[in-house]
């Protein structure tokens, strides 16, 4: 699909490019996340890329933020929609496993960091801490949440990349690391408030 030239303003400029960069990653993987095929795509330069981005390596990274903050944003409503106690753990788990997996978060983050992006989990890792600490009103339910969003990312992050192939080799159904994710969160989740309301 290409987008009809018109002049956009840079911010507007930046979140097209990044919307077709998404489409790109998802239709045909990180290593085709290029300045020349986003151009291509909302038919622009390669030069007006340059211009916003500064390369390959910055649109692929700008790429991360934007998908780690859209994900982010929706746990973070999922997450103030209900009381700590009353949350839908497997909602939130499917969020951020969909987002590693089919929204391409997983194979993006993966490729960069094999390619010499040393700092290319830092959107990603940023927008998660931001979550997290909007959420936590005190240090232990804090902690509590550092912890938890650790395993979950890297449980979501392992299962994208090696879940289908391992959960068909054990004999297991696909979903089963996310459900071990969300049995994992639940119980912790329920042992803290355990702790911090005894009988």
């Amino acid at each position: 699909m290409s987008i009809v030239k018109k002049r956009l303003s840079p911010e507007e400029s930046r979140f097209v490019a990044l919307q077709a960069a998404r489409e790109i990653l998802i239709e045909t993987g990180p290593a085709a996340v290029t300045l020349k095929a986003v151009a291509g795509r909302i038919d622009r330069t390669h030069a007006n890329l340059l211009h916003h981005f500064g390369s390959a390596a910055g649109l692929q990274k700008a790429l991360a933020a934007y998908l780690a903050e859209t994900v982010c944003a929706t746990i973070g409503e999922k997450m103030a929609a209900s009381p700590p106690g009353e949350r839908n753990v497997r909602e939130i788990v499917d969020l951020a496993f969909d987002a590693f997996d089919s929204g391409g978060a997983g194979a993006l983050a993966t490729w960069m960091a094999a390619t010499g992006n040393e700092d290319a989990l830092d959107p990603i890792v940023d927008a998660i801490h931001k979550l997290i600490d909007g959420m936590a009103p005190d240090a232990h339910e804090k902690r509590l949440m550092h912890e938890d969003t650790l395993a979950l990312v890297l449980m979501a992050l392992g299962d994208a990349q090696l879940g289908g192939a391992m959960a068909e080799a054990l004999g297991l159904p696909r979903d089963t690391a996310r459900a071990l994710a969300c049995e994992l969160i639940t119980g912790r989740i329920a042992n803290f408030w355990a702790a911090q309301n005894p009988k």
